[in-house]
């Protein structure tokens, strides 16, 4: 994890502040942030700080080291998904005390909390994300439920955003997107429906 953060202060040296910053953990890192900014028109700087194996007991340091620098217009928080199995009440608590110690970091930051995938409807996801959702309605985030969410084909989502263009249809394309519509861009990327 070391190695992990030195690379991200190295990199923070030349973001932009009060970016988009992604805080999630292992599956993440994989996230390909410039091919989908560039494919659906995503105004603005995104940043990824994900970090393998990132739990909810050592997330307010990593954000501390990692994130804060970049003094984030937004954060989309996706954590959970090596918590599953810790005590639900401990990981609420732990998940409010970051939420709130971000916004003591930096008032104007706007946090999102991503819920976790849940293809398998597994009853643990299900629990932890109604967690989530509360924690996110108890402390004025937004939530993006993405466990439902089905996996989306990048290409064909390439091709319609290329028709939109050919026909002219540009304008609503540059508006900002909805939260939720970031969050499917970004969490619901399936590298296996690449061709």
């Amino acid at each position: 994890m070391e190695k992990q953060i030195k690379l991200y202060r190295s990199l923070n040296a030349l973001a932009n502040v009060g970016s988009c910053v992604i805080f999630g953990g292992t599956e993440d890192r994989t996230i390909p942030l410039g091919e989908l900014k560039e494919t659906f028109e995503l105004q603005g700087s995104y940043y990824n700080r994900s970090f393998d194996g990132l739990r909810i007991s050592n997330a307010k340091e990593l954000f501390d080291r990692c994130v804060a620098p970049l003094a984030p217009g937004e954060v989309y928080i996706h954590i959970g998904q090596n918590d599953l199995h810790e005590d639900p009440a401990v990981f609420a608590q732990k998940y409010s005390e970051l939420v709130q110690h971000i916004r003591s970091t930096d008032k104007k930051c706007g946090i999102v909390i991503v819920g976790l995938k849940n293809p398998d409807n597994d009853p643990a996801v299900e629990q932890l994300n109604k967690h989530l959702e509360v924690i996110a309605r108890n402390e004025r985030c937004d939530f993006c439920d993405i466990a439902k969410q089905r996996v989306w084909n990048p290409k064909q989502a390439k091709e319609v955003v290329s028709f939109l263009y050919s026909i002219g249809f540009v304008r609503p394309l540059k508006q900002k997107r909805p939260l939720q519509d970031i969050a499917r861009i970004l969490f619901c990327y399936d590298p296996a429906y690449t061709v």
